[in-house]
């Protein structure tokens, strides 16, 4: 493996780490917005609260390591893929920014009105932020984000593909199913066996959705995305085999009320089909326009980003393998149930 294909692989490595711990609090908010009024989804609220209170911020960590190991690794093609999508990355930016002042200031909200509106952006926003990344993977793996080169960027059909709303659309369905799944197992844990059949049930349907909308994306990404079909049915195959295996073993589980495996079937399903996307269009950054060994930085920066890695591995890792350790304990479980319904 050459020195600027490692640095993509621990690059990627950072996508899938955001796809499934940002996808999970992304799709609580999901279903912090199908809750239901301040009376009947006040315990569904709370539920949701205690279960990403202490990790919501820190999984941005993920999105921030892959940004600045692309436009340090790769700067050519972060330059166009920034600048030819910044519509939708403006809104990333955006949703993000309201989702945490929403979460944050609900808590802290004066009257049940103004904790209805704060409420109301997180829900939105988590619902916003997903989709339009997902349209992001989707214009990009369709081949319509090229190297600038001088070239003037479409703004609006780069990223309005086929692709790109198949990849918004399954960036939520896949978002909720892994919050609820979350969710159930989180309230399992906590002794709130109603609570946990709530998020369990939830989780069941998001998840045969995903399962419906990706069968029915084949056609339009064989017809919109070719080297992304071609690598999915070749190369990639594997992990889309592993993906769906996991995906069923998951809903098995949900079915039986097993949350705590089912967790696990569905944390594996999302993963290898993240991993599997970016198998299928290597060895390219930009599909169709970009590969990776053509717009990698210099030598030494690249090694500067392994060295960094390495000491982050040793460091940030390992307090986020703690934080995720404490908040799965029992005794935080038995806290937060004992903890007063929230309106």
């Amino acid at each position: 493996m050459s020195l600027a294909a490692l640095c993509a692989a621990l690059m990627f490595f950072g996508v899938v780490a955001y796809a499934i711990f940002a996808g999970a609090d992304f799709g609580s908010g999901v279903w912090d917005l199908l809750a239901g009024d301040a009376e009947t989804g006040g315990a569904r609220r709370h539920q949701i609260d205690r279960s990403i209170g202490p990790v919501w911020e820190a999984n941005h960590v993920w999105l921030i390591y892959v940004l600045v190991f692309m436009w340090t690794a790769f700067p050519r093609a972060f330059a166009a893929m920034i600048t030819t999508l910044f519509v939708p990355w403006l809104f990333v930016g955006l949703g993000i920014v309201l989702r945490g002042s929403g979460f944050a200031f609900r808590k802290f909200a004066e009257t049940l009105r103004q904790a209805r509106f704060y409420g109301a952006a997180f829900a939105a926003s988590s619902v916003i932020t997903p989709f339009f990344l997902g349209m992001i993977a989707g214009a990009i793996a369709s081949g319509r984000v090229h190297l600038l080169d001088g070239r003037h960027p479409d703004l609006l059909t780069s990223w309005t593909g086929p692709t790109s709303w198949v990849g918004g659309v399954l960036a939520v369905l896949t978002c909720s199913f892994l919050a609820a799944t979350f969710l159930a197992a989180d309230s399992h844990r906590a002794g709130d066996q109603e609570m946990a059949n709530y998020f369990g049930r939830r989780a069941l349907v998001s998840g045969v959705l995903s399962g419906a909308v990706a069968m029915i994306a084949i056609a339009p990404i064989e017809s919109d995305a070719h080297t992304l079909a071609d690598g999915l049915q070749g190369k990639a195959a594997p992990f889309v085999a592993i993906s769906a295996v996991a995906g069923l073993f998951a809903l098995w589980r949900l079915r039986a009320q097993r949350y705590a495996r089912a967790r696990v079937g569905a944390v594996i399903a999302v993963a290898a089909v993240v991993i599997g996307w970016g198998v299928a269009q290597y060895p390219d950054v930009l599909v169709d326009h970009a590969e990776i060994g053509d717009v990698a930085g210099a030598r030494s920066t690249l090694y500067g980003l392994l060295i960094v890695f390495a000491i982050a591995a040793v460091t940030a890792v390992p307090a986020m393998v703690w934080l995720f350790v404490l908040v799965n304990r029992r005794d935080w479980a038995d806290d937060a149930h004992r903890a007063p319904s929230a309106g």
